[in-house]
């Protein structure tokens, strides 16, 4: 494969509105020149019937049982609270909010 120029990672760079250095751009050239062989030979692989997959291991997310339990009441919930109104937990107004 070609070897990126010093021009090529600036007009890059100036694309990606990034400032480089000109040694910058001089150590980039040779590091993306190793990703483009590294992805290249990537693709060579011959991959005919392996199943694409999302993860590198099988995932399995055992589920449990769907059992209903009961749960807290309002009131339960509000029990322990430092303040409430209206059945809700009230808390300090932030952010200049007008209080309804």
């Amino acid at each position: 494969m070609a070897e990126i120029s010093r021009d090529q990672v600036a007009h890059l760079a100036k694309l990606s509105r990034l400032a480089l250095s000109d040694e910058e751009l001089d150590a980039l050239a040779p590091q993306i020149d190793d990703m483009i062989d590294t992805v290249s030979a990537v693709q060579k692989v011959d991959t005919a019937g392996v199943e694409p997959m999302s993860h590198p291991h099988s995932i399995l997310a055992p589920m449990r049982e769907d059992v209903v339990v009961r749960t807290l009441t309002q009131e339960q919930a509000l029990d322990q609270a430092p303040d409430s109104a209206e059945g809700r937990f009230k808390v300090p107004q932030i952010l200049g909010e007008d209080s309804n």
